[in-house]
């Protein structure tokens, strides 16, 4: 009866001492072909170019080895998937959340949020939140967020159109540049900023390193939910005038 006890399968390749096969196909140091060879003989080349035999492709027959320092190998795939890693774009999506009678203060407040994730290259998920007899005027909704998507338009594009969706009223929008733009361009401004603090030693650490500008929300920070004081007072005079 078979059973598996379990470890980890090591998904590295078989080098030196570890291949077990009669004979492999030799690559050389540079990648020229050097063809089939019983694999003392390949173990000996490898002694005598101080390098180590690294079996690269398992499932030929006969294997594929290759000439190679493992050691320097295995860094610099190290070093390309880190780099990989720090260059990948992740998708974001940020959510604003208005009322459909938002004062003229607080619109241009979101409005600055909406520019800022779209300059980020982020999508931005704009909800239109509808209280009392106002969900029996959809047409306010609509406006501000046809609105909004005007004003915005050099940076980013209606991506889904306005849709109800309960009491709320809901519209995505899409940015022209890619994240991985905004990503490069960010590291870019970020650098030339040290550049003129190390040139200008009187510059603070905190403008040398880039601190977000005023009003500016960390990469990362959560804006679901977001309302502005003005708002939270604006909601128990509505309640009441409903009343």
């Amino acid at each position: 009866m078979w059973c598996y006890l379990g470890g980890s399968i090591s998904a590295e390749p078989r080098i030196n001492d570890r291949i077990r096969v009669p004979e492999v196909r030799l690559v050389g140091p540079s990648g020229e072909q050097v063809g089939i060879v019983p694999l003392a003989k390949a173990l000996e080349l490898a002694q005598e170019y101080d390098l180590d035999l690294v079996e690269v492709a398992a499932s030929a027959r006969p294997p594929v080895c290759k000439l190679m320092d493992y050691g320097k190998f295995k860094y610099e795939s190290a070093m390309k998937a880190r780099e990989a890693r720090k260059n990948q774009a992740h998708t974001v999506i940020k959510e604003m959340k208005l009322r459909p009678k938002i004062d003229p203060h607080d619109y241009d407040t979101k409005k600055g949020h909406v520019v800022r994730f779209l300059k980020q290259g982020d999508k931005v998920k704009i909800t239109i939140m509808f209280r009392g007899r106002e969900q029996s005027r959809p047409e306010l909704g609509y406006r501000l967020l046809q609105r909004l998507a005007s004003d915005v338009e050099d940076l980013g594009f209606i991506e889904s159109n306005p849709k109800q969706d309960g009491r709320n009223m809901i519209m995505v929008l899409g940015p022209h540049k890619k994240k991985t733009e905004a990503m490069a361009e960010a590291r870019e401004a970020q650098a030339a900023r040290k550049a003129e603090a190390k040139a200008n030693p009187g510059r603070s650490q905190n403008a040398a390193d880039g601190d977000l500008a005023e009003g500016e929300i960390a990469e990362g920070e959560s804006t679901e939910g977001e309302i502005t004081e003005a708002e939270s007072a604006e909601a128990p005079a509505e309640a009441s005038a409903e009343a």
